[in-house]
């Protein structure tokens, strides 16, 4: 157990990072719950750890009803990348890239998290959470559907709030699933010396 601790307080200092340092100082979405709530930090200045740990409260009783293992290690990696988000706000713009940059590295630290969260049968929760289900249940690579849902709601924030630099938040959404992809794509890695 205290492995699988390690493992997602890794991962989630790889979303945490990815997050504060490249993706929230200029305002650019991710998908899933983390956009969902990035989006709501923007509108009203709720606070982002928190506002992922509600929002996920409901897919995390869905999780409980269909797979329990997937539910305990959802809600570790879901309570430790919550914290490890808001621990890590001081971060915030501290490093200034350009945007393209920015949401590129941002897209592949977090891709990396999720990824070898997924990886060891745990996530941050939300879509990540929801694509474990489906890829148990329809032999569905999970980081396909992560795509997919986090296309969309980059969309809806384009819409709702109007900026089209969200664009940008698309490459994001594309190297985490392409990150995500590759991560879970391989059974096992061995690594000679």
């Amino acid at each position: 157990m205290a492995k699988k601790v390690l493992i997602i307080g890794v991962a989630s200092i790889l979303i945490g990072i990815g997050i504060n340092v490249f993706i929230m100082p200029l305002h650019l979405l991710n998908g899933g719950v983390f956009g969902i709530s990035l989006l709501l930090k923007y509108l009203l200045g709720f606070k982002l750890g928190l506002t992922i740990f509600c929002i996920n409260f409901p897919i995390y009783l869905l999780a409980f009803k269909f797979d329990q293992t997937y539910f305990i290690n959802g809600v570790i990696g879901l309570i430790i990348s919550s914290v490890m988000i808001d621990l890590m706000f001081p971060l915030n713009g501290i490093i200034h890239l350009p945007i393209i940059i920015s949401a590129s590295i941002g897209g592949l630290l977090i891709g990396c998290g999720v990824g070898i969260m997924l990886r060891n049968h745990t996530s941050p929760g939300g879509v990540d959470l929801l694509s474990l289900l489906m890829a148990k249940c329809f032999s569905i690579n999970p980081g396909v559907f992560i795509l997919v849902i986090d296309a969309l709601i980059i969309v809806c924030g384009l819409v709702i709030l109007k900026d089209l630099h969200l664009m940008y938040s698309l490459l994001t959404v594309i190297i985490v699933g392409f990150v995500v992809s590759i991560l879970t794509s391989f059974k096992s890695v061995d690594i000679y010396i």
